[in-house]
């Protein structure tokens, strides 16, 4: 298994109930590949530094993961084809950083 921090945009048009959908559909898929989800945090609806789709600010979530990569590749795919989703990233680490991150302390 891997470790992977992960960020996730997701569209600022989207209720908070919408939100709550795609973390729960993301940790589905996470579980489902028997990866684990160490620690996660909700960063809320923050500026973007630059425009995505011509929206200005995304609502961001941090994860910490621990998964194949062949079974990344998949959930990759799906995101990929999720129109809530504005961008997300999977960085490989040697360890995962202590929490709270900076960002989420730095007021929203």
């Amino acid at each position: 298994m891997n470790k992977f921090e992960t960020v996730l945009l997701l569209s600022p048009e989207i209720s908070s109930q919408e939100v709550n959908n795609e973390h729960k559909k993301f940790k589905d898929y996470i579980l489902n590949s028997d990866g684990k989800i160490i620690n996660e945090e909700d960063w809320g609806l923050r500026d973007l530094s630059y425009s995505i789709k011509k929206f200005k600010k995304a609502f961001y979530n941090f994860f910490q993961i621990e998964i194949s990569g062949s079974d990344l590749n998949k959930i990759k795919n799906d995101l990929n084809q999720n129109d809530k989703v504005l961008r997300h990233i999977f960085i490989k680490v040697k360890e995962h950083q202590e929490l709270p991150t900076k960002l989420n302390n730095e007021k929203k």
